[in-house]
C-alpha cells in the first residue's frame, strides 16, 4: 500500500489541563511525527459537535493551536479538517495561514469548507446563509486566498467579498503556495470548486460512494481542462481498533454511547488490525491516496501504537 497517513485530533477533553495543555498536545504531535505520520489535523469549531461530544466540552481554536504546535514539532505537516469559511474573512484567513506556514518552516496544509454547524455560528453571532450562498462564498474565498498567497497586492471584487490592494507579507514559505484542500462531497458545486482551484479533496461520504464521487470529480476536471491526477484524493476514517474484534466493538459503543444504536453501527471502521487493513486497501483500490485517521480519544495513544505496529508497517 502507498497511502499517506494523517492523524485527525478533534477532541480536546483529555488534553485541556491548564498549563499542561500544550505539553500534552505537543507530545501527541511528536508521537505521530516519530511514527511516520505525514500530518496532524485539527477541526475548526468553537465548541464541540455530535458525535464527538457535548457542546460544553473544551475546544481550542484551531489556528492558534496549530501555531503553538509548529513550535514544538519539526517535520509533521499541520492542517485543518476543515476551516469553516464563514468564521473568518478570506483575506484574514490567508494572512493567518501564511503566518503559520512561515513559523512552521513551510508545513501548513489548509483545509477549507463551506461550513455546516448553523447552531454554533448563530451562537457566536456569525451570519450563516443557506448552503447555496455558502458554496458561492467558498468559491470566492478560495480565489482570494490564492491571490493573497501569490500576488504582491491582491485585489478581488465578487458578489460577497471585496479585497483591494491587500498585502500578505511575508508570503508563505511553500512555493507556489501551501496546498489547499477543499472538503465536501457535493457533486454539482463542491467537487467543481475542487477541480477548478484545489490541490486536494476530502470526501465526506460512505466508502461505497467514493468511486462515484471520484468519477464526478474526474468529469469536472475534464470540463475545466485540469489534470485529475494533480488532485490528491483524501478521506477521513474513524477507527476503533483492537486485537480483539469484540473488544473493538465494545470500545466503539462506549465512545459513542450518546448515539442511537443504528447510527453507531454506521460510524467508522471497527475491528482488528487485519479488518482495518482490508478497509484501507479497499479505499486505495477506488482511488483514495491519503487518509486522515481519527482514533477513539479515550485510548488514542494505545490505538495509535497498535495501528502503527500492526497496520502502518504493511504500507
Amino acid at each position: 500500500m502507498t497511502l499517506k497517513l494523517g492523524l485527525f485530533h478533534p477532541i480536546y477533553t483529555y488534553d485541556v489541563q491548564g498549563s499542561e495543555t500544550l505539553a500534552r498536545l505537543g507530545g501527541l504531535a511528536r508521537k505521530a511525527e516519530s511514527l511516520g505520520f505525514d500530518s496532524l489535523w485539527l477541526m475548526d469549531h468553537m465548541y464541540q459537535a455530535e458525535p464527538q461530544g457535548k457542546a460544553s466540552e473544551p475546544v481550542l481554536d484551531s489556528w492558534t493551536t496549530l501555531g503553538a504546535l509548529a513550535a514544538v514539532t519539526s517535520r509533521i505537516r499541520l492542517g485543518t479538517l476543515v476551516t469553516a469559511n464563514p468564521f473568518r474573512s478570506p483575506a484574514h484567513l490567508a494572512k493567518i495561514t501564511a503566518t503559520v506556514d512561515v513559523l512552521s518552516g513551510g508545513r501548513v496544509f489548509l483545509g477549507l469548507g463551506a461550513g455546516w454547524h448553523e447552531e454554533e455560528a448563530r451562537a457566536y453571532g456569525i451570519p450563516f446563509p443557506p448552503v447555496a450562498e455558502r458554496l458561492q462564498r467558498l468559491e470566492e474565498a478560495v480565489q482570494i486566498i490564492l491571490k493573497m498567497w501569490t500576488e504582491e497586492r491582491a485585489s478581488f471584487s465578487g458578489k460577497f467579498y471585496t479585497v483591494q490592494d491587500a498585502y500578505c507579507n511575508p508570503k508563505p514559505v511553500q512555493s507556489p503556495h501551501p496546498p489547499l484542500l477543499v472538503g465536501g462531497s457535493g457533486e454539482r458545486k463542491t467537487l467543481k470548486i475542487v477541480a477548478k482551484y484545489a490541490d486536494a479533496c476530502n470526501l465526506f461520504c460512505q466508502p461505497e460512494a467514493v468511486r462515484r464521487k471520484l468519477d464526478v470529480l474526474r468529469e469536472h476536471c475534464k470540463a475545466v481542462n485540469r489534470d485529475y491526477r494533480s488532485i490528491m484524493k483524501t478521506k477521513l476514517v474513524n477507527l476503533f481498533i483492537s486485537k480483539d474484534r469484540d473488544e473493538a466493538r465494545r470500545n466503539r459503543a462506549s465512545s459513542l454511547r450518546d448515539l442511537a444504536p443504528e447510527r453507531i453501527d454506521q460510524y467508522g471502521v471497527t475491528g482488528t488490525p487485519e479488518d482495518i487493513l482490508d478497509h484501507l486497501q479497499a479505499l486505495e483500490e477506488v482511488g483514495i491516496e491519503y487518509v486522515m485517521l481519527h482514533f477513539e480519544p479515550q485510548r488514542e495513544a494505545e490505538a495509535l501504537e497498535l495501528f502503527s505496529q500492526e497496520v502502518a508497517t504493511r504500507f
